[in-house]
């Protein structure tokens, strides 16, 4: 697996480059959790271990947000993990890294993962439950029928 300051080196250095703007924290974090999503549905594995937690508006890495604030988000993966991994980082930019961080979170509301890890919780509580693997992978089934219908429908290539 990958290490996740690693990746989301990437992602930043990679919107700071397309984009022309410091990516914000919260985009960061709905970005880390779609490249999960889209890694387990292209390659059936999760990219890395590190576990996000429901916080109220969504998906949060703990181990990003200390990155983030301390600015120390600046060693990337390796060449050969960037290429091994394109095809998800291509996807993630082209759906999500072009809306803003609000309609991140919103569709992230929309995960089984985020709304088990809310279960019992405010909507204002931000909470301390970890989003399950399992549930994430359930979020990526979902998503990879929608493709397959949508592609057999001929409403995507």
């Amino acid at each position: 697996m990958e290490d996740v300051l690693k990746i989301a080196s990437y992602i930043a250095e990679r919107y700071k480059r397309d984009f022309k703007e410091r990516i914000d924290e919260m985009k960061l974090h709905k970005l880390l959790y779609f490249t999960q999503r889209e890694a387990l549905i292209q390659t059936d594995s999760p990219m890395f271990d590190a576990s996000f937690f429901g916080w109220k508006y969504g998906p949060v890495l703990l181990k990003i947000r200390e990155g983030y604030r301390n600015d120390t988000l600046h060693t990337q993966p390796s060449e050969e993990t960037i290429k091994k991994y394109q095809e998800v980082f291509d996807k993630i930019f082209e759906h999500y890294a072009v809306k803003d961080s609000w309609s991140l979170s919103r569709l992230s509301h929309g995960e089984l993962s985020w709304k088990n890890a809310r279960i019992g919780l405010l909507p204002s509580e931000n909470g301390n439950v970890k989003m399950k693997i399992e549930d994430i992978r359930k979020d990526a089934e979902r998503i990879k029928m929608r493709r397959y219908l949508l592609k057999e429908m001929a409403l995507i290539s």
